[in-house]
């Protein structure tokens, strides 16, 4: 949910800060206040163009700031947290975002206040905002979104398709690895002579420690020496041992009359304890060292073989070069009986070709099934809407199998009788597109995870009864996402649960632009000015509100 939008030096909005609740947000005003600038602004902060031609006139840059409250997103959360997560980003309940445009060209991207990149920005604003209006980012024209939509819509449940799919791209995957390697003869033979070279060095996860003997080795005398050191400093006559004993004596001397010295003789003990089994592990270790150079010339030959071997197949250890020899040793296998192997996937391909194109049958019909019941509600939402003899279908037609099904799932909208249906992204009018996207919307609301909805001037060109229409779809759509509207028709304006005004001031020879929310008598204030104004005009606000 989008709770803060803050706008400086942007077109003519010179500084302006909008609060918005859940719910349904509409921003009126008078035309040329910079309403729309604001909806440019909030496409800025989620990935939009940037031109420098957007600053005001004198200032050297434009900046946005916008704060999402993310706490409430469910799956939308997760997926934002893995895109901040992938771009190093801090994450959190809140997402803070802003963003710079130079007047003389460039600008900067920070997300939770770290530096981040448009690119980011984009992900993130394709997941939490849909702009319906004259601007572009609807993600409800490309077939993707429809696709699911309409799946999620009609409870189409395409995981058995999906699943052998999967099964027969890998199929596949194989097969084409054999295919390539028809006439890999040179790859066999170095196959065979690098898993060759592998076994004979004979390797074992213990050759891993074989640094460290060897070093312990090599060193053997100036171990000993220390070792030996180390044992008589600890047990010798002036040793530890001895030192102790000396303390202890003088404990128990003044124990009788200071008892204190009782705990102080525990401790001492127990540092004789810990002072003899450092003795004996130091005496222990040194025993087991071996300096006979002849095994010393044994680990240097196979010190030399192991470290050859790593730096020749990248491996930082042994346990990874026994698994590189697996990997060579299972593909060398499979080239070379690649001939029967390909002839067993060839079988498994047809099998699974023919399961797949079944269940996509399946899947398809499933998907015509919904898109019929869509259609019906959706249409019946354009009339309302003020689209009389519109009509709204949902186009499912067979294609090549892919990864989705075996279909190509296509929203398409009739604007009258007797003209030809055509795709969503072909309605020309910014207003009437915008109708159809809330009738959509409206329909797939409850499957719809996009956080926020804008709709620009949604009821443009219309009034009375179709805008009220209008209005009343939009807060139904309210109850499952927030909605911002911006609407110059008081009719629709009067469902918002949040109202905000936009109005421009000139002060010293330069236009600025104010943001407020209002309600009671302000409000109604505000609905009778869109109605034209006077005691009539607020007579009539008046009845709006009170559903009249």
């Amino acid at each position: 949910m989008l709770s803060r939008l803050a706008v400086s030096n942007l077109a003519v909005v010179e500084r302006a800060e909008a609060e918005f609740a859940p719910g349904l947000n509409v921003l009126t005003g008078e035309t040329g206040a910079g309403k729309s600038v604001l909806m440019g602004a909030l496409e800025l902060v989620i990935g939009g163009r940037a031109d420098s031609s957007v600053v005001r006139d004198g200032a050297k840059e434009a900046r946005v700031e916008a704060v999402f409250d993310l706490a409430a997103s469910g799956t939308n959360r997760r997926r934002i947290a893995e895109i901040l997560e992938d771009a190093g980003l801090d994450d959190g309940d809140a997402l803070v975002v802003r963003r710079t445009v130079g007047a003389n060209g460039g600008g900067r991207v920070w997300i939770n206040d770290c530096a981040s990149t448009v690119a980011t920005l984009r992900k993130i604003g394709a997941i939490l905002v849909d702009i319906h209006g004259p601007r572009a980012n609807q993600s409800i024209l490309e077939e993707r979104f429809q696709r699911s939509s309409l799946d999620s819509y009609g409870n189409v449940d395409a995981a058995a398709y999906a699943a052998a799919w999967a099964e027969l791209a890998g199929c596949r995957d194989a097969i084409a690895r054999l295919e390539a390697a028809e006439n890999a003869e040179d790859e066999i033979d170095l196959l065979k002579f690098q898993t060759s070279e592998l076994e004979e060095a004979a390797l074992e996860p213990e050759d891993d420690g074989l640094a460290e003997r060897h070093a312990a080795a090599a060193h053997a005398g100036e171990i000993v020496e220390a070792a030996n050191e180390i044992t008589e400093a600890l047990g010798g006559d002036e040793g530890v041992t001895s030192l102790l004993a000396h303390i202890r004596s003088r404990i128990h001397s003044i124990e009788r009359f200071f008892p204190d010295a009782a705990e102080w003789a525990g401790d001492t003990d127990d540092i004789a304890v810990r002072a003899d089994e450092l003795s004996r592990s130091v005496a222990d270790a040194a025993s087991r060292i071996d300096a006979d150079p002849e095994e010393l010339a044994r680990m240097d030959a196979r010190l030399a073989v192991v470290n050859r071997l790593k730096r020749k197949y990248g491996a930082a250890d042994v346990s990874a070069l026994l698994s590189v020899l697996e990997t060579k040793k299972a593909r060398l296998g499979e080239l070379e009986r690649r001939g029967v192997r390909l002839e067993e996937l060839r079988r498994d391909e047809a099998r699974l070709a023919a399961q797949a194109e079944a269940l996509g049958a399946t899947l398809r019909s499933a998907r015509a099934k919904a898109g019929r019941q869509l259609a019906k509600t959706v249409t019946g939402t354009l009339r309302a809407l003020g689209f009389a003899q519109a009509k709204f279908a949902v186009s499912v037609e067979a294609a090549a199998p892919s990864r989705t099904g075996c279909d190509r799932v296509e929203f398409v909208f009739e604007p009258n009788p007797g003209e030809s249906a055509r795709p969503l992204a072909s309605i020309a009018s910014s207003g009437e597109a915008a109708r159809v996207m809330l009738a959509i919307k409206g329909a797939l609301a409850e499957h719809d995870g996009t956080d926020l909805l804008v709709f620009d001037e949604i009821d443009a060109n219309i009034g009375g009864e179709t805008g009220r229409a209008v209005g009343e779809k939009m807060r139904g759509v309210a109850r499952h996402h927030q909605v911002i509207a911006i609407t110059h028709l008081p009719q629709s304006a009067i469902f918002g649960s949040r109202h905000l005004v936009v109005s421009k001031s000139v002060s010293g020879g330069r236009t600025r632009t104010a943001i407020r929310a209002v309600d009671g008598e302000e409000r109604l204030k505000e609905i009778a000015r869109m109605l034209g104004g006077g005691a009539a005009a607020l007579d009539h606000a008046r009845r709006l509100a009170a559903g009249e």
